[in-house]
């Protein structure tokens, strides 16, 4: 099991954030804010997925390689 002491990191304090490459960024940014966009978009295709597997599974296929290009669209914006 995974144990979490420290879930913070304080760098954060001054209004910026990290990408994948190191470069610190506003956290009100476009980038950050389309980071936000495509997790709440993959979330909701996940929720909705729940119980499409047994009912439309060609339709749960498709919403998992959508899902997929949003794992690697969230990637790119990480490290442009």
């Amino acid at each position: 099991m995974v144990v979490l002491n420290k879930i913070y990191t304080r760098t954060g304090d001054d209004g910026t954030t990290a990408l994948g490459t190191g470069e610190r960024v506003r956290k009100d940014g476009v980038r950050v804010d389309a980071y936000g966009t495509v997790d709440e978009t993959n979330a909701a295709i996940g929720v909705a997925r729940l119980g499409l597997a047994s009912v439309e599974p060609d339709v749960d296929r498709m919403l998992g390689l959508i899902q997929n290009d949003l794992f690697d669209l969230g990637a790119d914006l990480c490290v442009p």
